[in-house]
């Protein structure tokens, strides 16, 4: 049919131009009312929970199609979601039969055949192994072993490119492959790190732990063939709605975060431990305190009561602070317990968690975490866990040591002691007290010592006396406390020094040091019974204390104990 418009008429020419609009808004129209009737359809995995998988009423459900439904929702786009053997599915797809794959994992290979969309997930590919299989960290340690893969999947893909020399052993789903590696087939299986999980605590497949990780971060995301970027762009612009408007993030919470989240955050850690080393430091004031005002009490009641009055008062003051030590030892060891469980745990979760935060940190910029940005914390977290443990460490020690001290026992000195071991405990448990007092504190321990026969408890408590009168003698924090332990061969006698550059000792108070009851610092608490017990329990050893004095100068006090063998290094 020819249409003709007589040009001479404008009238004419401006109804054949109306006409002519009008033709072309319908077409519009039409070719509009068409795109909005088409279905489009989305294919993906029936058994890849719980990204996507077919729920108990048989119907598509999960992470990818949740989030598809929420694209179609506000991009009005008429769906239908189809999900079935992976490996079918994606032939299908190749063929175009499938418009677009709601979930499959970026790779350079893909791209050729593929176009992606932005990720909404991020993969991590882990080897799952029986328990007390060796871990493996890279995927060429799987030479010669029988390792199971999804057929179609990336990780099928990427071994038929990169020949490991594994045997491999192609299942459908995942949920096969853990079960083949659960009832001792093979060696491992190469399966999504999440799925994984998700599907061991389902199936309650106890036996199969996951024991290498030897991928990084994988983008996951929608797909579709090179000549349908018209459909990826309206998934892509439906993505980014759902990410703007945080839709996007609660649906991935509400499937993903209870699976990536299987530790107690590090900021509640954090303020835990901050309160319980509170409480410790209130604890341990109270008990100095204590300690203080009972040692007061004897003072005032030891001028009054005859030596075998004040020694069993003293034995009773020991017993008391010894009860009082163990209980709080014990309430402190509680908490102590659960930081030293919880902290490796937490760690390990930071650490599973930065491939993912720094993938987040390169997409999306710098963002905050407990008030400050991520550029700056991420250096910081984990030197702060380590700090932590070290801390509650030094607590579980110190416990321990103020425990045995404390502990009241008969005077046995069968045990097999090594003095050195001793002399780190007692410098352990007044570290405080050498802090304050010396800036210039040294140790020298003499190589392979022989041990002796004794009772390790009442040795510590010499050398914490010594270590103590050598503190209190100090008139300045610039003067020094050297300690030194050796053995002379020819008496086979093991020789512990403690060398002060204190005020000194008054010749004529030197014959007195080991009298009950002696003290030039009774104004300060003293009750001059340090030495005297020491003395008494170096006799029970066998041993000797001898004292080196000149006022001014410092003092040298030596403890002399018989060794019961020759040592095979000594100084």
């Amino acid at each position: 049919m020819t249409l003709s418009v007589n040009t001479t008429d404008p009238g004419a020419i401006f109804r054949h131009s109306g006409f002519m609009l009008v033709v072309l808004v319908l077409l519009i129209n039409t070719a509009q009312a068409a795109d909005q009737d088409r279905v489009i359809r989305v294919g993906g995995d029936y058994n890849y929970p719980p990204y996507e998988f077919i729920n108990e009423a048989g119907e598509p459900d999960g992470y990818n199609t949740e989030l598809t439904r929420a694209i179609a929702e506000v991009m009005g786009m008429n769906i239908e979601i189809q999900l079935g053997d992976w490996d079918a599915l994606r032939k299908q797809f190749e063929k175009g039969e499938i418009d677009t794959m709601q979930g499959m994992i970026y790779s350079d290979d893909r791209a050729k055949k593929y176009r992606f969309s932005p990720p909404h997930a991020i993969v991590h590919q882990s080897i799952f192994a029986r328990k007390g299989t060796p871990k493996v960290s890279q995927l060429a340690e799987l030479q010669g072993y029988e390792v199971i893969v999804q057929r179609g999947g990336i990780m099928h893909d990427y071994l038929r490119q990169n020949d490991v020399g594994a045997k491999l052993i192609l299942v459908d789903t995942h949920t096969a492959a853990l079960r083949l590696l659960a009832s001792g087939q093979h060696d491992y299986a190469l399966v999504a790190n999440l799925p994984g999980l998700y599907l061991g605590k389902e199936l309650a497949l106890s036996n199969i732990v996951p024991v290498g990780k030897p991928f990084g971060a994988q983008h996951y995301g929608y797909s579709v063939l090179h000549n349908n970027e018209e459909l990826l762009s309206q998934f892509s612009e439906g993505l980014a709605i759902l990410k703007n408007t945080g839709r996007q993030q609660a649906i991935y919470d509400r499937w993903l975060g209870p699976l990536e989240n299987t530790g107690l955050p590090w900021k509640r850690i954090g303020q835990a431990a901050a309160l319980i080393c509170a409480l410790l430091l209130i604890v341990l004031g109270g008990i100095v305190i204590w300690n203080r005002m009972l040692t007061r009490q004897v003072s005032r009641r030891t001028a009054e009561l005859k030596l075998q009055q004040q020694q069993l008062l003293q034995a009773d003051k020991m017993t008391s602070l010894g009860i009082l030590v163990s209980g709080v030892a014990h309430e402190i060891n509680n908490p102590s317990s659960l930081l030293l469980l919880n902290l490796p745990v937490l760690k390990e979760v930071y650490q599973d968690l930065e491939e993912i935060l720094e993938t987040h940190y390169r997409t999306h910029g710098d963002f905050y975490m407990g008030g400050l940005t991520y550029s700056r914390m991420r250096d910081e977290i984990t030197p702060m866990l380590d700090d932590m443990l070290a801390g509650t460490q030094r607590i579980r020690r110190i416990v321990d040591d103020l425990r045995d001290f404390a502990r009241q026992s008969p005077a046995d000195l069968s045990e097999t002691v090594d003095l050195n071991e001793v002399l780190a405990t007692a410098i352990r448990l007044v570290d405080n007290t050498i802090r304050s007092s010396t800036n210039h504190f040294s140790v020298a321990y003499g190589a392979q010592l022989p041990p002796f026969k004794g009772n390790a408890q009442r040795i510590e408590q010499v050398i914490i006396n010594l270590i103590v009168n050598a503190c209190q003698a100090l008139d300045s924090t610039e003067q020094s406390i050297s300690i030194r332990t050796f053995y002379r061969s020819k008496e086979q006698t093991l020789c512990l020094e403690v060398r002060d550059q204190g005020c000194g000792i008054e010749p004529e108070n030197m014959p007195r040091l080991s009298d009950p009851f002696f003290t030039t610092k009774r104004e300060q608490g003293g009750t001059g019974l340090g030495l005297s017990v020491s003395t008494s329990i170096i006799q029970e050893h066998g041993g000797n204390l001898i004292y080196d004095s000149t006022p001014g100068q410092g003092t040298l006090v030596t403890l002399l104990i018989l060794s019961i063998q020759e040592p095979t290094a000594y100084e």
